[in-house]
């Protein structure tokens, strides 16, 4: 493909995921706050109709940070309704998503009724990581040390449930439960950690620095099969484990791991951890998790090629192509290799001719494996706005000098379609 040619249709993806970008904050904006009890209702519908009260805390958090980036990074959001909105969002979170427990540690809800009250606790840390996301980003534009205290709290708290103790999450010891290594654990933490530290001091990012490390290598742990095939979930010595769980494969996982590795490798001038993040965690989920005859990513594959245990494994879901987008173009700006730039208008063709709904102005977020809408709703107990991505793909600091400049994924970044969705297997 020539530079021109290239050029052009960046251009013409930039201005497409700009419009597109419209839509979905004017979607969110008009049906899914509740001004009677705050928060914000999720289970929309395509005509905005809500169809369950229910309050989802991953969603809260994610749409607090949406809205607080949008109007912290963007001009045209830069608007009082924005920023009421958002700190609306933060208000009910600090006010109903924590649960206090005997111990006298704090573990948010999974969800929550309508006027607050908490429905179900996972026995994940999910739930929390959306919650310093939030207050984090809410403090920026607020100015409120509070709120940016309460996020580095309970950053603490997961750091100590993930590295000295997790009984606070509540999962009990089991005999026959084998410790394992689950990559969106580390995953999410180096996502933390890089909100936490960006734009702070260096006191902010040397607090964070071993962390920070010890997240990557944890990710890394996951290359296996000699280089061959990334997987999900791994021994805590960083081996391969036995049966179905062992065997997974998670594409779009992957595939996010590896722009936050290409984010680390950016800051640090790592060569070395970038061509692991592009050649592992973008080209083999990208060869293996493809699907050739119907196009789009699968959404989990068994590396032995057995049939996956996820009944859902053949569907395409929104947010692993969103990762997709932002891993690709990254890749491609960072090392200005044609080849990454053919990856990201495969997925961008497939992505934006499959999950935009032209009457709701967002997108659907589960398709068939042939590409037909399974479920039409707008929004779920893990579907929500798909901004990351787009806002992503509007920015000028990624991308190529005279076209688009995709930098800054949408979990921080500017592609980041992923505000809605994208840990959906952890519940």
């Amino acid at each position: 493909m020539k530079g021109t040619m290239s050029d052009v249709k960046l251009e013409e993806c930039r201005e497409h995921i700009r419009s597109q970008l419209d839509n979905v904050v004017d979607f969110w904006l008009k049906y899914s706050h509740d001004t009677v009890d705050g928060g914000f209702f999720t289970c929309l519908g395509r005509d905005g109709s809500v169809y369950d009260k229910l309050k989802y805390v991953w969603l809260q958090g994610r749409q607090v940070w949406m809205y607080c980036r949008l109007y912290r990074t963007m001009d045209r959001f830069h608007k009082p309704e924005i920023l009421e909105a958002a700190k609306a969002g933060g208000e009910f979170l600090r006010k109903f998503a924590r649960v206090s427990r005997a111990s006298g540690e704090w573990k948010c809800a999974f969800c929550l009724t309508s006027d607050g009250k908490a429905v179900k606790v996972q026995r994940t840390l999910f739930s929390e990581c959306f919650y310093i996301m939030a207050m984090d980003e809410l403090s920026r534009v607020t100015g409120d040390k509070d709120m940016q205290l309460e996020a580095e709290q309970m950053m603490e708290q997961l750091i100590h449930w993930v590295r000295v103790d997790s009984s606070g999450l509540g999962r009990p010891q089991l005999p026959g439960d084998v410790p394992t290594n689950s990559m969106a654990v580390p995953m999410m933490l180096l996502c933390l950690v890089q909100q936490l530290t960006e734009g702070q001091g260096q006191d902010v990012v040397q607090k964070y620095k071993e962390l920070e490390q010890w997240c990557v290598q944890q990710i890394l742990h996951h290359v296996q099969r000699a280089g061959t095939a990334i997987l999900e979930n791994v021994s805590v010595e960083g081996t391969e484990l036995p049966g179905c769980s062992g065997r997974l494969q998670n594409p779009g996982h992957a595939l996010e791991a590896g722009w936050f590795l290409l984010q680390y490798s950016a800051e640090r001038g790592d060569e070395k951890i970038q061509e692991t993040a592009i050649s592992k965690f973008m080209e083999l989920p990208y060869q293996c998790g493809w699907d050739k005859k119907h196009g789009g990513l699968f959404y989990f594959l068994d590396v032995d090629g057995h049939c996956p245990t996820q009944l859902e494994w053949s569907m395409k879901l929104w947010w692993p192509h969103c990762e997709a987008l932002i891993a690709f173009l990254m890749a491609y700006s960072q090392t200005k290799k044609p080849e990454l730039l053919e990856r990201f208008f495969e997925v961008y063709d497939y992505t934006f001719t499959h999950f935009p709904d032209a009457q709701s102005g967002e997108w659907f977020g589960y398709l068939t494996q042939e590409g037909k809408v399974a479920l039409d709703f707008i929004g779920g107990p893990f579907k929500g706005k798909i901004i990351r991505c787009q806002l992503k793909g509007v920015r000028k600091q990624h991308m190529m000098p005279c076209c688009i400049d995709i930098q800054e994924k949408m979990r921080n970044k500017v592609i980041d379609i992923n505000l809605s969705g994208g840990l959906q297997s952890h519940c």
